[in-house]
């Protein structure tokens, strides 16, 4: 299957799209790691923004202060998240698992 060819026009819009997508998951998990923003909060966002739905769960969880990628995947394996989920692929069950985890271990 090959991909249609984008005008220059279309290539920079969708470079700029990408962009800033990119931003908004960066200033979201930015404020995860600030305390601004609470983890049940983003996983809810992910329901209406677009962005953020498309966030990996592991990138979620790095941006937690104490979290890196190791203890990361560990609580994905407990949990029983697929290492490569997104926000957007969570189940009800896996997110409420989640939150509750990180609340009781991480104060979140």
């Amino acid at each position: 299957m090959t991909l249609k060819a984008l005008s220059p026009q279309e290539r920079s819009d969708a470079l700029e799209k990408a962009a800033r997508a990119r931003a908004r998951r960066a200033a979201a998990k930015e404020q995860l790691r600030h305390g601004e923003l609470g983890l049940a909060q983003l996983i809810k966002s992910a329901q209406e923004d677009e962005a953020i739905a498309r966030m990996r769960v592991s990138e979620l969880l790095e941006a937690v202060p104490g979290v890196g990628p190791v203890r990361a995947q560990a609580i994905m394996a407990e949990i029983g998240i697929a290492p490569s989920r997104r926000l957007r692929g969570l189940g009800i069950h896996q997110s409420r698992s989640l939150i509750d985890f990180m609340e009781d271990k991480y104060s979140v």
